[in-house]
């Protein structure tokens, strides 16, 4: 399938080997994983740095293997989440930058488009987590909530 926004066709880059269980080699048990997830959580860590923190520093390859649960599963029964998930932010934060861009040059068409683009994923994106509520119904998406989210 090729990809929506771009003229590039199909998959590329590379995939992680595929493993079914938690390597031996390991050395933190489920407990202390959860205990450093909590930490770094409440020290305002994303659950994606999370993941690259356990993997780089703690050794932990994949933490859903180690503990049979994901970071942002530990995150959310811990009542650590974020209000808004980690993708849609990163994705307001990208519309905030194109819009201060199209405001320093306004004939920039191409990144106009890209504007546009991005903020048809986030609508798709939003709609996609009141279904899953994850968002409330009444939450709505504008360029100022995104600008005052993203400071």
């Amino acid at each position: 399938m090729s990809r929506m926004h771009s003229s590039k066709k199909g998959r590329s880059g590379s995939d992680r080997p595929q493993i079914e269980e938690n390597p031996e080699w390991v050395q933190l048990d489920e407990d202390e994983i959860e205990d450093i997830i909590i930490k770094l959580a409440k020290r305002g860590r994303t659950a994606s740095e999370i993941g690259v923190i356990l993997r780089d520093q703690y050794g932990v390859p994949d933490v859903e293997l180690a503990i049979d649960k994901s970071v942002s599963a530990v995150m959310e029964e811990k009542d650590l989440g974020p209000e808004i998930p980690e993708d849609l932010l990163a994705l307001m934060e990208r519309a905030v930058n194109l819009k201060e861009h199209l405001e320093e040059h306004p004939k920039d068409k191409s990144n106009r488009r890209g504007l546009r683009l991005v903020e048809s994923k986030i609508r798709r994106l939003v709609k996609y987590y009141k279904k899953e509520d994850k968002l409330d119904e009444d939450w709505r998406y504008s360029i100022d909530k995104a600008e005052m989210l993203t400071q």
